[in-house]
């Protein structure tokens, strides 16, 4: 058995003490090289210290080629194996990012399907709106309201039969409303769905309040702003009739008289029988029973109806036949 070798000491580079030896001259290249000395074969060797003697020897490190490949199997390296241990940190980070990928790829494909149930939603209810006949306007469910004594409610339904069977959201009952107006006696109108098939029209006629006699013959009967919503050969019974001046300018005076007609509460103006004005501040009433009524102009409306009610109520002057109540603050009666 060999004994062990004795480490050596190399000394530092540079250190002028110990020199490397020069190299001997080359020999002739017929000639075998020769064994150099045992002094030019090694480094000069110093004696070594007690601490280098006793240190451990360093375990072998694996060479560079022996590192874990990608199949991940163990590598055996002599004297000593080596596994390959990969990380735990990079393998959460791993499972993390595909937890995220997956939960991208379930909010995309419910964003999408969510889209796609709006989309169809959308075009059953608009089809179930404006196209099907599930809603769809039925003539025989119209109703017409407020016609009073001129409007006919068969010209009002007529207006309106043009439009059977279109959907309610789609019928224009603005445009409808400007078409019922054209009804002759129609002062005002309203135009409202009844769901599902029905539609209510609400009209305000033109009531004739007041009947002044023409040129010709007959009697024109005027609603309370002097529009003509009729004629007859005679004035209805309970209807004042109007005198005012045919070249009125701008029929001011007709205006004025209509204008207290209109104020007058309903059981003072169902005793009106006649009606005059020479002009816009000289109107007259004539009662039912005999009694003739100054009123002048239309303003202080409510103040003269209560003086002349209280008049005509009080003992000293509920006889009289002549009631002046133009300037309602000085009223005048006569008998």
């Amino acid at each position: 058995m060999r004994p062990p070798a004795t480490p050596r000491r190399v000394a530092p580079l540079g250190d002028p003490a110990v020199r490397r030896p020069a190299a001997p001259p080359a020999a002739p290249p017929s000639d075998p090289p020769a064994d150099p000395p045992a002094a030019a074969r090694r480094d000069v060797v110093a004696e070594p210290d007690v601490a280098a003697r006793e240190a451990p020897s360093p375990a072998p490190e694996p060479p560079a080629s022996a590192s874990p490949g990608a199949s991940g199997s163990a590598l055996v390296v002599p004297g000593r194996e080596w596994r390959p241990v990969r990380p735990a940190v990079v393998s959460d980070a791993a499972d993390r990012f595909a937890e995220r990928a997956a939960v991208r790829r379930h909010l995309l494909r419910r964003r999408v399907v969510l889209a796609v149930v709006a989309v169809l939603a959308a075009g059953a209810l608009g089809w179930l709106l404006l196209l099907s006949p599930v809603l769809a306007l039925d003539a025989a469910q119209v109703r017409v309201e407020g016609q009073g004594t001129v409007v006919d409610a068969a010209a009002v339904a007529a207006v309106v039969a043009p439009h059977d069977g279109t959907p309610l959201p789609r019928l224009d009952t603005v445009a409808l409303r400007r078409a019922v107006l054209d009804v002759p006696g129609v002062r005002a109108a309203e135009v409202a769905r009844e769901w599902p098939h029905g539609l209510l029209v609400t009209v305000v006629s033109r009531e004739p309040v007041a009947a002044v006699p023409q040129t010709g013959g007959g009697v024109a009967l005027l609603d309370v702003e002097g529009v003509q919503v009729g004629r007859s050969d005679t004035a209805p019974e309970g209807l004042p009739v109007v005198s005012v001046p045919l070249e009125d300018p701008g029929a001011r005076a007709l205006t004025a008289v209509l204008t207290v007609l209109q104020q007058l509460p309903p059981e003072l103006a169902a005793q009106v029988e006649t009606a005059s004005a020479d002009s816009q501040d000289a109107v007259r009433f004539g009662l039912r029973d005999g009694v003739t009524v100054e009123w002048g102009s239309a303003d202080q409306t409510a103040l003269k109806i209560r003086v002349l009610q209280t008049l005509r109520t009080a003992a000293p002057s509920a006889t009289a036949t002549h009631y002046d109540v133009s300037a309602p603050e000085l009223p005048i009666t006569r008998s």
